[in-house]
C-alpha cells in the first residue's frame, strides 16, 4: 500500500489492473474481512516478507551433509539396538562405543546458533503466510477475474504455494527446538534431529526461494487493493478517476489536472467544503493568497492526497477528477533537524531545490508541485526577492502546480508570467469574530487578518491608522 501511494508512476497497464482489482474487491466486504480474519486466527506475529525471503535465500554451508546424516542415522540405529540388547542382558554395554562415535560426530558438526537464528519464531510467520495464501488460492479460481489475474503466480504449479509454505513452517518449527537446550540435547541424543531437518530446510530452500518473493508480492498487491477497496466501500459517493493519457483526452496538453467539487477525504462530509481546480499546460501556476486559517494549506494537501489516491488506482473525493500522469513534489510541512544540523529555512531551501531540479528533467512526466508559504523562514525583503526569482524559474520548467504565500506583492507576477493565475481564500468578521467559508476565489486576497487574530487572543496591537 505504501509503495502504491509513494511510487506514483506505474505503467498504464499496471494501473488499469490495480483499479480493476480494487473495483472488483470493493463490494466483496466478506472477502476482505475474512482475509484479515484468517491472518489473525493464524497468530499475532506480523509477516515480515523481507526476513522470510532472506532466511530462505540464505545458503547453509554444510559440507558432506548427506554422508554425515547417513552415518549418524546408522550409528543411532546401532546404538538403539545395542542399548536394548544390553538392557535384556543379551550383550555387554557395547552401545557406549557407538554412542561415543555418534556424540563425537554430533559435536563436530553442530550448527551452533546459525539454525537457531534462522528458525526461532519464524515458523509462526510461515504458518500465517501459508494460511493467507491458502485462502487466496481458494478465491483465485474464478477465471477472467481481476483477482485471478493478480494471483496467477499462485496457480501456476501443480503443488500449491500454501503446501510449500506449510512444509517450511513445520521444518522451521522442528529446527527451533534449539531454543530449548535440554530438550534439544535429549532429542539429538536419540537421533540426528538437526541434520535431518537441516537437509529438509535446504531442499525447501531450493524449491521455493525463487518463488517466495513472487508470492509475497501477490499477497501485498491483494492486501493493498483490499485496503483501497475498503476505503471505496466506506465512501460510495467518491469518483473513480481515469488519467487523460489513457482515455485520450489530452488535446495536446501534457500537464493537466481538472477537478470539480474536490475535497479532503479526511474531513467530515458535513463540514468539508469542496472547491474546483483547473491547471493546464507546463508552467501553469496558481498563486494562492489568503488570510491565516483561511484554508490555503488544506487545499494544497487536498490536491496532493487525491492525486496520490488517483495514481494508486483508488477513488478520489471529488465530483470529477481528470489528470495526466504527474510526479508529485511538495514543500508543505518542513521541520528543522537538530541531528542533521539543519535550520528550518535551510531545510526549506533544500526541499525547494529538489523540486526545482525535478522540473528540469524533461524526459520524465511533469511535476505537480505544491508549495505552501514559500520562503516563510526568512525576512520579508529576501523572501520577496527569492520568491520572485524562484517562481519565474519554476514556470519555465517541466512542471505545474500551486504556490501559496502571505506576500500580496507577489500577485504582480501575473503580469510577468503568462500562465500564472491569482486565487485566494478570505474571511469575514461577524459579531467580533472571524468566520471562514473556505471557498477558493479568483484574484488576489483583498484582506489580511493577522492583527485581528492577535487582538482577539488578547495580544497588544496598535490602533488602526486613520
Amino acid at each position: 500500500m505504501t509503495s502504491w501511494l509513494l511510487s506514483q508512476l506505474p505503467a498504464p497497464s499496471v494501473w488499469e489492473q490495480r483499479q480493476r482489482l480494487i473495483r472488483e474487491v470493493d463490494p466483496r466486504s466478506l472477502f476482505r474481512d475474512r482475509l484479515v480474519l484468517e491472518a489473525h486466527l493464524a497468530g499475532e506475529q506480523e509477516i515480515n516478507g523481507r526476513r522470510l525471503t532472506a532466511v530462505l535465500q540464505h545458503q547453509l554451508g554444510f559440507p558432506r551433509l548427506n554422508p554425515t546424516l547417513a552415518l549418524q542415522s546408522l550409528l543411532a540405529l546401532v546404538t538403539a539396538v545395542l542399548g536394548i540388547s544390553a538392557l535384556l542382558n543379551w550383550l555387554p554395554g557395547y552401545w557406549m562405543f557407538s554412542f561415543g562415535a555418534y556424540a563425537l560426530i554430533y559435536f563436530m558438526t553442530d550448527q551452533g546458533e546459525e539454525l537457531l537464528e534462522h528458525a526461532v519464531g519464524l515458523h509462526h510467520e510461515m504458518e500465517r503466510l501459508g494460511t493467507v495464501l491458502r485462502y487466496l488460492e481458494r478465491h483465485a479460481r474464478v477465471k477472467a477475474s481481476a483477482l485471478a489475474a493478480s494471483c496467477a503466480s499462485l496457480m501456476q504449479s501443480a503443488v500449491k504455494p500454501s503446501f510449500h509454505v506449510k512444509q517450511a513452517a513445520r521444518t522451521l518449527q522442528a529446527i527451533s527446538i534449539k531454543a530449548h537446550p535440554l530438550v534439544h540435547l535429549a532429542v539429538n541424543a536419540l537421533c540426528p534431529w538437526d541434520l535431518w531437518f537441516t537437509r529438509r530446510l535446504i531442499h525447501i530452500q531450493q524449491a521455493i526461494k525463487s518463488h517466495l518473493p513472487v508470492w509475497l508480492d501477490c499477497l501485498a498487491e491483494v492486501e493493498a487493493a483490499s485496503a483501497l477497496a475498503t476505503f471505496a466501500y466506506l465512501h460510495p459517493d467518491y469518483t473513480w478517476p481515469t488519467p487523460l493519457s489513457i482515455i485520450g483526452e489530452q488535446n495536446g496538453a501534457n500537464a493537466v489536472i481538472r477537478a470539480r467539487r474536490l475535497g479532503h477525504p479526511l474531513l467530515p462530509a458535513l463540514t468539508r467544503v469542496p472547491n474546483d481546480i483547473h491547471l493546464a499546460g507546463l508552467g501553469s501556476i496558481h498563486l494562492i493568497t489568503g488570510s491565516n486559517m483561511s484554508g490555503k494549506s488544506t487545499f494544497l494537501r487536498t490536491i496532493g492526497i487525491n492525486l496520490c489516491l488517483a495514481q494508486a488506482g483508488g477513488p478520489v473525493c471529488a465530483g470529477q477528477f481528470d489528470w495526466t500522469w504527474s510526479r508529485l513534489a511538495c514543500c508543505i510541512r518542513i521541520d528543522d533537524s537538530l541531528d542533521a544540523g539543519l535550520s528550518f529555512f535551510y531545510a526549506e531551501v533544500k526541499r525547494l531545490k529538489t523540486i526545482l531540479d525535478a522540473t528540469q528533467e524533461r524526459t520524465a512526466p511533469p511535476v505537480l508541485f505544491l508549495i505552501d508559504e514559500i520562503f516563510k523562514g526568512t525576512n520579508n525583503r529576501e523572501r520577496l526577492i527569492g520568491s520572485r526569482a524562484y517562481i519565474k524559474t519554476l514556470s519555465g520548467g517541466n512542471g505545474f502546480g500551486l504556490v501559496s504565500t502571505h506576500d500580496l506583492e507577489l500577485t504582480d507576477l501575473e503580469k510577468e508570467i503568462p500562465l500564472l493565475t491569482n486565487a485566494h481564500f478570505q474571511e469575514t468578521v461577524a459579531a467580533g469574530a472571524l468566520e471562514f467559508d473556505y471557498r477558493l476565489r479568483p484574484g488576489p486576497c483583498p484582506t489580511t487578518n493577522a492583527l485581528r487574530i492577535m487582538e482577539l487572543e488578547g495580544l497588544p496591537v496598535p490602533p488602526p491608522q486613520v
